[in-house]
C-alpha cells in the first residue's frame, strides 16, 4: 500500500536564509527545527512541537523513509535537506538518490501548471478557500521565531524569542503550521488530476543533486576585490565630494541638481547609458565631466555578487543553491538564484593578462591595476565569473549549445535551408545576410565590402524569430551596431521573405489556439498538440501545448477577447512580468513560438544533463544552453562533453545540436 505524507516545518537558523540560501542556513551550528506538521493520508494535520522535547513518531519516523510512502511538501527541498540535518544523514549517499525520489515537490507541481512559485499567492491563482490558505500572519511570526531577535532594553536583551517569551504567538504559530499542511494539500488536490511527467520529476531530483554539490569559490580573489573596491569607492567618492561640494555625490537628485546648474542643461535622468552620451557630446565644464566620469567609473563596479558569494559560502569553501528549478514556469527553463549565474558581467580580458589580473587583485595591487587595466572597478567586474573555480586537481569543462535557438525555432518550423547551414558550416548569420540580400556567402567575408551584411544577418537572426520588427532589432542594438534606423523597416521585410516557413509557424500556432479555444476539440501543428484540460472537481482549466518530448505547457483559463485590432486574441491568466501579479495575460503567435522554442531548447538542455551526469561528468551549475563541469584534470575531456552534446535526440529527429567550449581553471565568457 502507497502512503502519502504531507510535511510542513518551521525552523530557526541564524543564517539569513534569503542572502546564504538554503544550504548553508541548514549547515548553520544553531540551526533547529521547531515545529513539524504533518498530515498521513489526508488526515487531519498534527504539528509537534519539538522546542518541547517532542519526538518525532516512531511510526511518522519510520514512514519518512519507506519507499512505499511518498513525502509532499511545498518547496520540498527545503524539507527534504532540513530532515536530512536533523536525522544527521551523509551528504552524497543514500539520501540524495533513494530518498530524493521519495518526495514530491508541490511548488513544482504548481509552476509545471503555470502557476507562480509562492505558497500564499499560488493559492489565491487556484482559488482555494480562506480556510485552506497560508494564514496572512506567517511572515511576521517566521521574523519572530525562526530569525535572530534584535537586542533591546525592552526584550531584556534577548538575541532570539523562544516560545515562552511569547507564548499566545507561539500558539498561533503552530496554527499557522497546521495552515500550510492543508493549504499544500489542497493545492496538490486541485492540481492532481494534472500530474508532472515523470522525467520532469527525475529532473528536479538530479536539479537538487547538483544544488547541494555545490561549486568551490576564489575566496582570495573575493577577498582582495572586495578590499580594492572599498579602496578605490572611497578614493573616487571623496574626489566627488571635493569636486561638487555635495554631501552625497552618489544621490542621483543632488548630483542631477549640481550638474544641471553645472551645464545649464535639464538632466533626466543619470541611468547608464545618459551618463555614456553625455560624455560622448561636448561638455564645456571640465568638473561636470570629470563628475560624470566618477560616476560611470562607480557604476561599473558589482562588488555586491562578491558580497553574495561570501554570504552564501559554507565552510567547505563551496556555494549551493545556485539554480532554481522550474524558475520560468512558463518554459521550464532554469532560473537562477544567490549570485545569478544567468546574469554575470562578462569577461574581455583574455588569457595570461587574465590570470595577471586575478593575482594583482589578490595581492591587493591597486596602483598596478589602474596602470595597466586603466579602470579598476571595471576590472573587479569583469573578474566576478573567474571566482567560480573548480575543486584542487580538478578542472572546469565548460560547454555551450551553439545557436540553440535558431537550430529549434528551423527545426520546429522546417525551415530547410537554415537547417542545412547548421548541418554544413554552420555560418548561419553569412548565410542569413546571404539569403536576404542575394549576395553569395563567398563575398560575405572580411576584407570584402559585402562583410558589412554579416551585421545585418546576426542582428536579424537574433531579433526576428518570434515575430518582431524594427523595435525588436532596436532592443538587439542594431542601432549600437551601426545599422541606420532607416534600414531596419527593409531588414525586417528580407528577413521574413528569407524565412516563409518561421513567418508561417507563428500565424498556424496563433490559429491553432484559438480554435482549440473556440471549438475545444485538440489540434495538431508542426509537431505541436493543442488541447483543452480541464477538471470540473477542481475548476481547473488550462489550454495546453504538448511538446515533442511528452512535457506541456500550460495556460491557466483561457479566453478570447478582441485585441487592440479588433481580432480574436488569445488571453489567459498568468504572472504578468511587468507587475509581477497573477492577471490576465494576452498573447500571440510569436510569442507561443518563443515559448515552445524556449521549451524545447530547456528540453536539449535537461536531455544532456542527464546524459552528461550518467557518463561521469558531475555538473555543477548551467546557464541558458551552457553546462559546467568539475572534474578531475585527467578526466577533463572537452571533446568527450561536445560529443555527447551533439548526440541526437529520440523525440527530436533531425534537429542539428552542436557544443563547443573550453577547459580551464575558473569560470570565464566573453
Amino acid at each position: 500500500m502507497i502512503h502519502h505524507l504531507n510535511v510542513d516545518l518551521e525552523t530557526y537558523s541564524s543564517v539569513p536564509i534569503g542572502k546564504a540560501g538554503l544550504y548553508k542556513y541548514v549547515q548553520s551550528p544553531d540551526f533547529q527545527i521547531l515545529l513539524f506538521g504533518y498530515s498521513l493520508d489526508g488526515t487531519p494535520p498534527v504539528v509537534l512541537d519539538l522546542t518541547q522535547g517532542a519526538q518525532i513518531p516512531n511510526d511518522i519516523g519510520l514512514l519518512l523513509f519507506d519507499s512505499h510512502c511518498i513525502k509532499h511538501a511545498y518547496n520540498a527541498a527545503f524539507e527534504w535537506y532540513c530532515l536530512s540535518k536533523h536525522y544527521r544523514l551523509i551528504p552524497g549517499l543514500w539520501y540524495i538518490n533513494n530518498w530524493l525520489s521519495q518526495w514530491r515537490c508541490t511548488m513544482l507541481h504548481g509552476l509545471y501548471c503555470g502557476y507562480t512559485a509562492g505558497l500564499d499567492a499560488t493559492g489565491k491563482a487556484l482559488g482555494l478557500p480562506e480556510d485552506k490558505r497560508k494564514l496572512a500572519t506567517g511572515k511576521a511570526l517566521i521574523k519572530l521565531f525562526c530569525t535572530p531577535t534584535t537586542p533591546t532594553a525592552r526584550n531584556g536583551g534577548r538575541t532570539r524569542t523562544m516560545p515562552h517569551h511569547e507564548p499566545e504567538k507561539w500558539g498561533l504559530f503552530k496554527t499557522y503550521n497546521a495552515g500550510d499542511v492543508v493549504a499544500e494539500q489542497e493545492i496538490e488536490r486541485r492540481l492532481s488530476p494534472f500530474p508532472v511527467p515523470p522525467e520532469v520529476q527525475r529532473q528536479w531530483e538530479t536539479d537538487l543533486r547538483i544544488n547541494a554539490r555545490g561549486v568551490a569559490v576564489d575566496l582570495d580573489l573575493i577577498h582582495g576585490a572586495l578590499e580594492c573596491s572599498d579602496t578605490v569607492t572611497s578614493a573616487l567618492t571623496e574626489e566627488a565630494v571635493q569636486l561638487t561640494g555635495l554631501n552625497n555625490p552618489n544621490s542621483v537628485a543632488q548630483l542631477s541638481n549640481w550638474l544641471a546648474k553645472e551645464t545649464g542643461e535639464n538632466i533626466a535622468d543619470l541611468r547608464k547609458d545618459t551618463v555614456k552620451t553625455m560624455l560622448g557630446g561636448v561638455l564645456e565644464s571640465d568638473d561636470a565631466r570629470r563628475a560624470l566620469e566618477i560616476r560611470q567609473e562607480l557604476s561599473k563596479t558589482s562588488v555586491k555578487k562578491y558580497t553574495a558569494m561570501t554570504d552564501a559560502v559554507c565552510d567547505d569553501g563551496r556555494v549551493r543553491g545556485l539554480l532554481q528549478f522550474y524558475g520560468a514556469n512558463r518554459t521550464g527553463r532554469w532560473a537562477g538564484r544567490i549570485i545569478q549565474p544567468q546574469n554575470l558581467p562578462q569577461t574581455h580580458i583574455y588569457d595570461g593578462m587574465l590570470d595577471l589580473a586575478r593575482d594583482l587583485v589578490k595581492g591587493r595591487k591597486i596602483d598596478t591595476l589602474k596602470l595597466i587595466y586603466g579602470s579598476v572597478p571595471d576590472t573587479l567586474s569583469q573578474l566576478i565569473r573567474t571566482a567560480l573555480t573548480p575543486a584542487p586537481g580538478h578542472k572546469f569543462v565548460d560547454a555551450d549549445f551553439s545557436a540553440i535557438e535558431a537550430r529549434v525555432i528551423a527545426w520546429l518550423a522546417g525551415e530547410d535551408w537554415v537547417l542545412n547551414v547548421f548541418r554544413g558550416h554552420g555560418k548561419i548569420y553569412e548565410a542569413t545576410a546571404s539569403q536576404m540580400f542575394g549576395v553569395p556567402i563567398e563575398k560575405i567575408v572580411k576584407g570584402e565590402s559585402e562583410y558589412a551584411l554579416r551585421q545585418k544577418g546576426k542582428v536579424a537572426t537574433l531579433a526576428l524569430g518570434y515575430q518582431g520588427a524594427a523595435g525588436a532589432l532596436i532592443n538587439m542594438g542594431a542601432l549600437k551596431m551601426g545599422i541606420p534606423e532607416e534600414d531596419l523597416p527593409d531588414i525586417v521585410r528580407r528577413w521574413r521573405d528569407s524565412n516563409r516557413r518561421i513567418v508561417d509557424l507563428w500565424y498556424s500556432v496563433e490559429n491553432t489556439a484559438i480554435g482549440v479555444v473556440q471549438t475545444g476539440r485538440p489540434a495538431g501543428v508542426h509537431g505541436l498538440m493543442f488541447a483543452l484540460e480541464g477538471d470540473h472537481g477542481t475548476d481547473q482549466y488550462f489550454l495546453t501545448i504538448t511538446l515533442p518530448s511528452g512535457r506541456k505547457l500550460y495556460y491557466a483559463k483561457p479566453f478570447l477577447s478582441p485585441n487592440q485590432w479588433g481580432n480574436d486574441s488569445l488571453h489567459y491568466y498568468g504572472m504578468n512580468q511587468t507587475t509581477k501579479k497573477w492577471e490576465v495575460v494576452d498573447t500571440y503567435g510569436g510569442k507561443l513560438v518563443e515559448n515552445c522554442v524556449q521549451a524545447i531548447a530547456r528540453d536539449c538542455l535537461a536531455e544532456n544533463i542527464e546524459r552528461l551526469e550518467a557518463a561521469g561528468y558531475p555538473v555543477v551549475f548551467h546557464v541558458h544552453d551552457e553546462v559546467v563541469i568539475d572534474i578531475e584534470n585527467e578526466k577533463a575531456d572537452l571533446d568527450a562533453v561536445c560529443q555527447i552534446m551533439g548526440q541526437p535526440i529520440p523525440w527530436a529527429p533531425g534537429l542539428p545540436l552542436k557544443a563547443d567550449g573550453w577547459v580551464g581553471d575558473y569560470y570565464t565568457k566573453d
